[in-house]
């Protein structure tokens, strides 16, 4: 056995710890009867690392979807490229604003006790703007994830990592051809960069990056052809780090299905959620998984699980348990 594994079985009896226990032992059991997993990513998970543990479990078979917000999707990369000028911050909670304005002088966009410099933000966005204007003039479309994907063949590239590659999972994601959802990715730094672009007349319309509808159109197709592939097998299951667009975008595509669409379709077959959000009203990020089930997002038979407390501690966690560390 494991030593996180024998660990945790051996430590974890109640609440949150119980709830992580039950919740691997469900993903484990998912997966062993030929179900596949999607995993959600909000917050700032890219920047905390845990692509590197991602990249394994996607090696492994444990993940065959990604959804994750515009940051996680160009954390990942700015990480890979930068990471030996990233600064951490041991008193991030003592700063003063007048800190926070010396650092934005400095170009360092802080994400809690770290710092990511502006410079690889740059770096970025010039090989993006390349891609876009390149598709622009082919009249051809790429969702954020397959743009980020062409940048990274670039072999050129290489010679700016600063991490081992095996530790980026969204380079793990483009080897193996999983497919990564980018809800929202307005709300991200290259997003941004990207309506810039078009303000200013370099990219001619926004034609160029797939619309949040049509990467939705995507998922369904992907969802029906793993249901339809695995009839007599578990529905896909559904694990959400954190809340927010990259999960409810993500675990809408079930209502979706059954209702606007009136087809027969599996609920989601697995469910767990790790938050710090706590119930509240209209939180979503809090809600607990039975609301999801009016919804129509889950079944009353679905596996259910919510973990509420730090994700980078959580997601480690499970991940090795699955992993067997």
């Amino acid at each position: 056995m494991s030593q996180v594994r024998a660990f945790i079985e051996e430590h974890f009896h109640h609440y949150n710890s119980r709830e992580l226990v039950e919740s691997a032992k469900a993903y484990e059991a998912h997966l062993a009867a030929g179900g596949k997993m999607l995993v959600s990513l909000a917050g700032a998970m890219s920047t905390a690392r845990l692509g590197k543990l991602l990249s394994r479990m996607m090696r492994e078979g444990k993940i065959h979807a990604i959804s994750c917000t515009g940051a996680n999707l160009e954390e990942d990369i700015f990480s890979l490229l930068e990471r030996n000028t990233y600064e951490r911050i041991p008193n991030w909670r003592a700063l003063s604003a007048a800190d926070e304005k010396a650092l934005l002088d400095r170009g360092m966009n802080r994400v809690t006790d770290t710092c990511i410099p502006e410079t690889v933000m740059r770096h970025i966005e010039r090989r993006l703007q390349d891609r876009w204007k390149h598709h622009s003039a082919a009249g051809t479309r790429r969702s954020p994830a397959e743009m980020m994907w062409e940048v990274l063949d670039d072999p050129e590239l290489a010679q700016h990592y600063q991490l081992d590659p095996s530790e980026s999972w969204v380079l793990t994601a483009k080897e193996l051809g999983i497919p990564v959802y980018t809800p929202g990715w307005e709300d991200s730094t290259t997003g941004n960069m990207f309506a810039a672009a078009v303000f200013r007349g370099d990219i001619p319309s926004h034609d160029c990056v797939i619309s949040g509808t049509a990467q939705m159109q995507r998922l369904l197709n992907w969802y029906v052809n793993e249901a339809n592939t695995n009839a007599d097998k578990p529905s896909v299951g559904f694990f959400q780090i954190g809340g927010g667009i990259a999960g409810d975008f993500a675990i809408c595509a079930v209502p979706c299905l059954l209702q606007d669409l009136e087809l027969d379709m599996p609920y989601w077959g697995y469910f767990c959620q790790i938050s710090d959000a706590v119930t509240s009203y209209g939180g979503y990020s809090g809600a607990v998984p039975n609301e999801k089930i009016t919804w129509g997002k889950l079944d009353v038979e679905t596996p259910k699980y919510m973990i509420q407390s730090d994700a980078t501690i959580v997601a480690p966690l499970i991940f090795a348990y699955l992993l067997g560390e």
